[in-house]
């Protein structure tokens, strides 16, 4: 079990450092497609270096830095509010830890489903991106992956905090 919990937090450690280069190419693209537009207009538009899709780098360069940054992020940062919690003892504070954990376990695995299912919708239909004509399966595809991995990252941390707390009880 010890293993298996390293390993999904390995995954999900890198998957968090995907998720800072795709925050780069986010500002990296903005920045470029700005100065572009901004030569563009200078020039009165003898100058064309603008590109096509950067609206659309910009957007699943978001979507999937969120989704990566996740998984290494379900047990840090959680907004803890003591007022209810503070006189209870710590073992009853891990439990409704992991209970709030397991939420994002189903959430990730219910959006897994969904996605899993609109990976193949695409592959029928043959729908792609408007302006880079991606192949939607593609993303979804992804989006499934990285979902099913936030669910399986929030279940093993909501194990982890019970059995540990089971120990200091």
């Amino acid at each position: 079990m010890r293993t298996l919990m390293t390993l999904a937090h390995r995954l999900a450690h890198g998957l968090h450092l995907v998720s800072g280069v795709l925050l780069v190419v986010m500002v990296v693209t903005v920045l470029v497609d700005v100065a572009t537009r901004t030569v563009f207009g200078a020039s009165g538009g003898t100058i064309d270096l603008t590109f096509r899709g950067g609206v659309e780098i910009v957007s699943y360069s978001l979507l999937f830095m969120v989704l990566f940054a996740l998984p290494y992020s379900v047990n840090r940062g959680q907004v803890i509010v003591d007022l209810f919690t503070e006189n209870l003892p710590e073992r009853t504070k891990d439990v409704l830890n992991a209970v709030y954990l397991l939420g994002f376990a189903l959430l990730g695995f219910g959006m897994s489903v969904r996605f899993y299912d609109a990976v193949f919708r695409t592959i029928e239909s043959g729908e792609t991106s408007q302006d880079l004509l991606i192949p939607l399966y593609y993303l979804y595809a992804v989006v499934a992956a990285a979902t099913a991995i936030l669910g399986v990252r929030a279940l093993l941390v909501a194990l982890e905090q019970v059995l540990d707390s089971g120990k200091r009880s």
